[in-house]
């Protein structure tokens, strides 16, 4: 699904980047999981339901272009959907979590975007999950986690047919059989991003959009656990005032009376417009974070989307993205230098409703440079305000990160036994978070290294 992971944790990055083949959606690749000794694992057991307020004018300008245009910027002639009640197997060899995750997940398909979708274990399923090693991924796709594709179930079958007309989404006039492949062996939380990423493109739309703050339809990967705005998107593409076939213009009429239905507060919340995103700015960012290039290479990309975005007037949060991927292309050679862009990109974010998941990540960064300079009182203020935002987004490996950080600032501020308490809280959230024993253990240590009295 996303090209790039653009916003990582701190440190850790897994770098999404193109898949070979240019119509399949996919997901990038993390390291493999593997047994812990490690206290058990934590899960988000509840979901939190978010609102998305918008504007419905907004809504519908974001519609169509989710729907009517695929991440290549290739367009699509007609809307298609599965019509009719939806099943979903799963085949293959999946880990543990996997049946959990994908139960929470139809259960919110059903009530929250109000589709008819259930399990099945019948081979007629209209969506196969398959789940296989990221080695066989990657023997298809070498640099994805996990992708979907259209008229196959199997990957056996997709591989026989993937560069053929079968596989073109832009040639379907409706969908009835969909694959979606995930990795067995990665982290859980990489398990579940997959499934939630690409059944949401199973179902609906297939392309990404840079102006979307609160959406997994965004190239950013900030979000991979579906938002009150996607629950809202896909609620609309399976109205029954729509059906498959339908051209875009009459999608756009019929698309004020389905959102006065399903969000009559956005008929009169006034609407913001957010301009299209340039592709230049996508390639100077993608330059920025994407693999494969030097310091000095990413640096000028950073400048690049940073020039752009002061140029198109931006204020909201891709001009802070713009700063956030400069304080990652300096934090190599120049901390300092880093840090200022980090605090801008932070200011900018604040600056836009939706973000608070970026801010979040954002203090990742501000928190470990606070912790490097011994401030511990400034880290523990910097981290407070963003752990309940990562748990209500149910971002494990975020969540441990911000509390192991925070473990390291309680230390400097002389109070070992809460660090020690916080500490082991964030490792039940690692399991889930980042999998692996070694994994959660190079993050314990990468995180402890900041601490100067250690």
């Amino acid at each position: 699904m996303k090209k790039y992971l653009l916003l990582p944790l701190m440190l850790a990055i897994s770098a999404c980047v193109p898949a070979s083949h240019p119509g399949v959606v996919t997901r990038a690749a993390m390291e493999p999981a593997s047994t812990s000794s490690l206290p058990a694992m934590k899960r988000f057991t509840v979901h939190q339901s978010l609102p998305a307020p918008r504007s419905n004018n907004d809504l519908s300008l974001d519609f169509i272009e989710l729907s009517f245009r695929m991440e290549s910027g290739k367009e699509l002639p007609v809307f298609t959907r599965f019509e009719g009640p939806v099943t979903v197997r799963v085949i293959g060899a999946p880990p543990p979590t996997l049946g959990p995750d994908l139960t929470a997940l139809l259960n919110r398909l059903r009530q929250e975007a109000r589709i008819d979708i259930s399990p099945t274990s019948g081979p007629n399923a209209n969506i196969t999950v398959e789940a296989v090693s990221r080695r066989t991924i990657s023997k298809v796709l070498p640099q994805a986690a996990c992708f979907v594709a259209p008229n196959v179930s199997s990957l056996d079958e997709y591989k026989k047919v993937r560069r053929t007309a079968q596989t073109n989404w832009s040639l379907l006039k409706t969908r009835s059989r969909v694959s979606i492949f995930i990795p067995n062996d990665a982290s859980p939380q990489e398990v579940r991003d997959c499934l939630h990423e690409e059944l949401a493109q199973a179902l609906g739309p297939l392309n990404d959009l840079y102006r979307l703050p609160d959406s997994v339809f965004n190239d950013d990967n900030v979000h991979t656990v579906l938002t009150g705005f996607d629950m809202m998107i896909l609620r609309a593409y399976y109205d029954p005032a729509l059906r498959s076939g339908m051209t875009r213009g009459q999608v756009a009429n019929a698309l004020p009376g389905i959102l006065a239905r399903i969000n009559p507060g956005g008929t009169s919340t006034k609407a913001r417009f957010l301009t299209r995103t340039p592709r230049a700015w996508n390639a100077a960012v993608q330059g920025a974070l994407g693999p494969g290039r030097s310091s000095g290479q990413r640096q000028d990309a950073a400048y690049s989307a940073i020039k752009i975005a002061q140029s198109l007037g931006w204020q909201d949060h891709r001009r802070a993205f713009a700063h956030y991927a400069m304080g990652r292309a300096l934090q190599s050679g120049d901390a300092e230098a880093a840090h200022e862009q980090y605090k801008m990109s932070d200011l900018f974010y604040a600056r836009t409703p939706g973000t608070d998941l970026h801010r979040a990540y954002v203090a990742t960064q501000l928190g470990a440079y606070s912790v490097s300079k011994g401030q511990g009182a400034e880290a523990l203020s910097l981290i407070a305000p963003h752990i309940n935002t990562a748990r209500r987004r149910e971002n494990a490996a975020l969540l441990s990160t911000l509390l192991l950080l925070r473990a390291e600032a309680l230390e400097l501020e002389n109070r070992a036994a809460e660090a020690q308490a916080v500490r082991l809280d964030s490792l039940g959230w690692a399991r889930y978070g980042f999998g692996s024993d070694w994994a959660v253990r190079a993050k314990m240590r990468e995180i402890a290294s900041l601490n100067p009295l250690k």
